[in-house]
C-alpha cells in the first residue's frame, strides 16, 4: 500500500512540474491606440488614477502587472482566464472605442459594483492584497465618478 501511495505521489509532482511548461500569453501590450484609454479621456486625479490602477487595470486593461507567482501552474490558467473574461466586459484601455451608450452602461456599473464592494473580486484581493479597496479609497473613487 506505501508503494502505491508514493507511486500516485510521484506521478502528481511530475504532473505539476510539467505543468509549468504550458504559460498561456501575458497580457501586455507595448502600444494603444492615442487617447482611448479611461485615465487619458477623464484625467481623475493622481489618487483616483493610481487606485484604478491598482484595483482594477490589472484586470480591465491591456497591460497586467503580474506577480511572481502568477506563473505558477494551475493559477496560471485562471488568472488569464480572469483576465480575458474581465476584459470582455470592461477594458479601460479602450474606453474610447465604446459607444456613448455603452460608456454609460458601464460607468453606473462601476459605480454599484464599487458600492456594492463586488469588485475587485473577493478571490483576487485575497491574494493581490494591495488591489483591495479601502473604504476611503472606494468612496474617493464614488465621489469622482458621480461628477462624470
Amino acid at each position: 500500500m506505501k508503494g502505491r501511495v508514493k507511486n500516485v505521489l510521484l506521478v502528481l509532482i511530475a504532473l505539476v512540474i510539467l505543468m509549468q511548461f504550458y504559460q498561456p500569453a501575458v497580457n501586455k501590450t507595448v502600444t494603444t491606440a492615442d487617447n482611448v484609454d479611461f485615465i487619458t479621456m477623464y484625467s481623475p486625479p493622481a489618487d483616483v488614477a493610481e487606485t484604478l490602477r491598482m484595483s482594477c487595470f490589472d484586470c480591465h486593461s491591456n497591460n497586467t502587472n503580474y506577480r511572481w507567482y502568477d506563473y505558477i501552474q494551475p493559477a496560471r490558467t485562471l488568472v488569464e482566464s480572469h483576465i480575458q473574461s474581465a476584459k470582455k466586459e470592461l477594458n479601460f484601455d479602450e474606453w474610447g472605442t465604446y459607444s456613448q451608450r455603452k460608456q454609460e452602461r458601464l460607468l453606473m456599473s462601476i459605480k454599484s459594483q464599487i458600492a456594492d464592494k463586488k469588485m475587485p473580486l473577493p478571490s483576487y484581493t485575497w491574494i493581490h492584497k494591495d488591489a483591495k479597496l479601502s473604504n476611503d479609497e472606494a468612496n474617493r473613487l464614488l465621489i469622482w465618478l458621480k461628477k462624470l
